[in-house]
């Protein structure tokens, strides 16, 4: 079993910076993808940002250019840098890491970490 224990959500004004970080442990194998999504009251969960072992990274249209997500592999750790926050950023955001052994894939996901950006 993999844990994903996430930190550095909070209060923030419109404008502002904040940073999530995200530490897998457990029995990790070698974990592929990691990522961010996020979650309203009522809404589905969408993705926010992902990246591979390999460093490709993949962001949803409305961060671009806000957001930037890293991580680094030898501690099984991704960030979200999270810059010119907006009110509409508001949400829970859940850490998300895909691991493959013998050919099947597996999902972990964080507890949440409420960002919340006042106008």
């Amino acid at each position: 079993q993999v844990q994903l224990v996430e930190s550095g959500g909070g209060l923030v004004q419109a404008g502002k910076s904040l940073r999530l970080s995200c530490a897998a442990s457990g029995n990790i194998f070698s974990i592929n993808d990691m990522g961010w999504y996020r979650q309203a009251p009522g809404k589905q969960r969408e993705l926010v940002a992902a990246i591979t072992s390999g460093g490709a990274t993949n962001y949803a249209d409305s961060v671009k250019g806000r957001f930037t997500i890293s991580r680094v592999n030898a501690k099984n750790t991704v960030y979200l840098q999270m810059n010119s926050l907006k009110p509409e950023d508001t949400e829970v955001y859940y850490c998300n890491a895909v691991e493959i052994r013998r050919g099947v894939k597996f999902t972990y996901w964080g507890q949440g970490t409420q960002v919340t950006v006042s106008s």
